[in-house]
C-alpha cells in the first residue's frame, strides 16, 4: 500500500512536465499604445539575438488573431507593429526565438527581439523587444524597449504591458 501511494505521488509530480513537451503554436502581437511616452531610450545591443533560433519559413503559421490585431489598429488607440505566428517544440528547457520585422541593416531591424518560452505545468514567457529608429545609413539612432516576464496557463491569451509598448501572446498545443 505504501509503495502504491509513493508511486501515485511520483506520477503526480512528474506527469505534468512529461505531458507538456510537444509541438506548440506561438502567436504574438506587439503594439504601441498611442499617446504613451516611450519608457526607455535604451539602444538595442549588437547581439540582440544571441542564443536565439530564427523562425524558419517551414515553422511560420497563419495568425489566428488577425481580428484582434485589426480591432487594435482600428481603435485609434493602438498601432500594431508586429504580428507573427509560428510553431515550435517546447519543453521544460527554455527555448529562445528571434523575431524581427523590416529590412535588416548591419545586423539590426526596425523591430527586433526575442521570445523565450519554457513549459511545465504553466508556460513561462520572457519577451525582450526593441523598436529601433535607424538613420539613412542603417545605424540605430534611438530604441524603445519592452521587456517583460510572466507565467500563464497553457493556451491562454496573455497581455504584457511595458508603458508605451505592449504585447498579446498566446501559446497553444498543436
Amino acid at each position: 500500500m505504501r509503495v502504491l501511494h509513493s508511486l501515485i505521488l511520483l506520477l503526480t509530480l512528474v506527469a505534468p512536465a512529461a505531458f507538456a513537451d510537444g509541438l506548440y503554436q506561438v502567436e504574438m502581437i506587439l503594439f504601441r499604445q498611442i499617446g504613451q511616452p516611450a519608457t526607455t531610450n535604451q539602444p538595442s545591443p549588437e547581439a540582440w539575438a544571441a542564443g536565439a533560433q530564427k523562425i524558419s519559413p517551414e515553422n511560420e503559421r497563419s495568425p489566428a488573431l488577425t481580428g484582434m490585431a485589426g480591432k487594435l489598429d482600428a481603435s485609434g488607440n493602438y498601432n500594431v507593429l508586429l504580428h507573427r505566428a509560428w510553431q515550435q517544440n517546447l519543453s521544460a528547457d527554455p527555448s529562445k526565438m528571434a523575431v524581427s520585422s523590416g529590412q535588416e541593416q548591419f545586423g539590426h531591424f526596425p523591430i527586433e527581439g526575442t521570445v523565450t518560452l519554457s513549459l511545465a505545468r504553466f508556460t513561462d514567457i520572457t519577451a525582450d523587444f526593441w523598436v529601433n529608429q535607424l538613420d539613412a545609413y542603417g545605424v540605430v539612432r534611438t530604441s524603445e524597449r519592452m521587456t517583460q516576464t510572466t507565467r500563464v496557463k497553457n493556451g491562454e491569451l496573455t497581455y504584457m504591458d511595458n508603458g508605451s509598448l505592449a504585447m498579446l501572446i498566446k501559446v497553444s498545443p498543436l
